[in-house]
Parts: structure tokens; C-alpha cells; sequence
């Protein structure tokens, strides 16, 4: 579905990210990988030999660092077609028991990290007039709640952006959210039993969403074949919230 494409994706080094990195690169696209996590990029990297993968670290809070990636891909002669906004981190704590360095951190990642990319990425192709997709990985946290708060508020901030830049960027760019359920990645290990058993309780599929079931929605929304979805939210939850 990807054929001629070149998609930027963060947080690529693992978990969700590398499973949407592999699946844009079997579609057929060029896929420029980032992450702060240089060792696991560089696996990733070791592992896919031959592949049109380029990889680039990044600390996607530092705007410094993102806009020395666009001057690294403008320098390349890359194109970037599509861009997924992935990277975040959740830390699985009360409100209650957060430092205030630890908020900043999860709303720089979580949600500066999106506008940063958002932003050049937008700027570069509405400059030329260039069709593109934007792709925000949200999170059923961000619509129902979270037990760790400031996550759950990071998320609900994506699914606006992700409205906002939908109007603003059009008719160029097609902005979409996917908002997974628990995805079976180290991430989960740090969600609270309870909430576990809940989300599992209340599905209406019981077999678990993957990386690779979340990389599929991913993958459809960066394709031509998703050429009418844009300021779209889509759930991938297992019917356990019906809206």
C-alpha cells in the first residue's frame, strides 16, 4: 500500500514503533526511524539488511534535535510522504505521587513531541503544495481516562491536535488518530493489575491488539486507500468501549 512513500515514524526503536516500522517497510515504503534509543535503532537497523531504512536519533522534546532531523533529511534528497507521531512514555503513577520534573517530562514527550514534528513536517510539505498523512498514536486513555493522569491528559491533548491539524492542514494533509487499547509491548507491564482485568473484562474480542494490529490501521491511514479519513479517531480497543 505503500509504494512511493517515504514515512517518518518516532519512537521506532521498539514496541509499537518498530512493529509500524516493519510493516511500512513490507508495504513498500522508505521509512526514516527515530528514537533517542540509538542502540535499538541500530538493531532494528542490523536486522533489516538491504532495507530502504534510514534511522536517526532523536530526542523528540527537544525541538533542537527535530529540526536537525529535517535538515538531515532535506540534505538526504528524502521526501517524507507521511509521518507517525509515536513516541511517549507512561510511568504508571498517581497524580498524587508525581514530581513536578516528572510531569514536565511525560507532556514534553507526549505532547510537545507531537507539535514539534507536526509542525516542520507540515511546514515542509505545504510549502510545495505536497499531499501527505499525518498519523497520532493516541490512546484509549486519552477518551475514557487513565489511572496515571497526566498519560491520560497527554493522550485526550493528541486526539485535539490531531482536530485542529486536520483543518489547518487541509486539503494537503489527512490527519488521523489510533487510539489502541493495552498493546502487548514492555509499556504494559508498568499498567496496574486492576486496570489490566478491567480492559480485558469488558472486550468484546478477547484475543490481545498487537504492534502488528496496531502497525495494520497505521499503515491503511498513511495509503491512498484512506484517501477520504481525515480529523478521524480510530478505536482499536476490542469493542471494549462503544461509542
Amino acid at each position: 500500500m505503500l509504494q512511493n512513500t517515504t514515512i517518518i515514524v518516532t519512537g521506532a526503536a521498539s514496541g509499537i514503533g518498530a512493529g509500524i516500522t516493519r510493516e511500512c517497510l513490507k508495504e513498500g515504503a522508505t521509512v526514516i526511524a527515530c528514537d533517542i534509543d540509538i542502540a535499538g535503532l541500530e538493531a532494528m537497523h542490523s536486522s533489516l539488511p538491504d532495507s530502504p531504512l534510514y534511522i536517526h536519533q532523536v530526542d523528540v522534546s527537544s525541538y533542537d534535535q527535530v529540526q536537525e532531523l529535517f535538515t538531515f533529511i532535506h540534505t538526504s534528497g528524502l521526501h517524507p510522504t507521511g509521518l507517525v507521531n509515536n513516541a511517549g512514555i507512561y510511568l504508571g503513577k498517581s497524580l498524587l505521587s508525581y514530581e513536578l520534573h516528572e510531569i514536565d517530562r511525560v507532556l514534553a514527550i507526549n505532547i510537545k513531541g507531537y507539535v514539534y514534528f507536526s509542525k516542520l513536517f507540515s511546514a515542509l510539505l505545504l510549502e510545495q503544495k505536497q499531499s501527505g498523512s499525518i498519523v497520532n498514536m493516541a490512546s484509549v486513555s486519552g477518551q475514557e481516562g487513565s489511572s496515571d493522569a497526566v498519560y491520560g491528559l497527554s493522550k485526550a491533548a493528541i486526539l485535539g491536535l490531531t482536530k485542529s491539524c486536520a483543518m489547518n492542514f487541509s486539503p494537503f494533509i489527512r490527519v488521523n488518530a489510533v487510539c489502541p487499547t493495552l498493546v502487548d509491548t514492555p509499556m504494559m507491564d508498568q499498567v496496574p493489575a486492576w486496570r489490566k482485568t478491567e480492559y480485558q473484562e469488558h472486550g468484546l474480542i478477547k484475543e490481545p491488539v498487537t504492534a502488528q494490529d496496531v502497525a495494520h490501521t497505521v499503515t491503511f491511514l498513511l495509503s491512498a486507500k484512506a484517501k477520504h479519513y481525515t480529523g478521524a479517531s480510530f478505536d482499536l480497543n476490542n469493542g471494549c468501549y462503544l461509542r
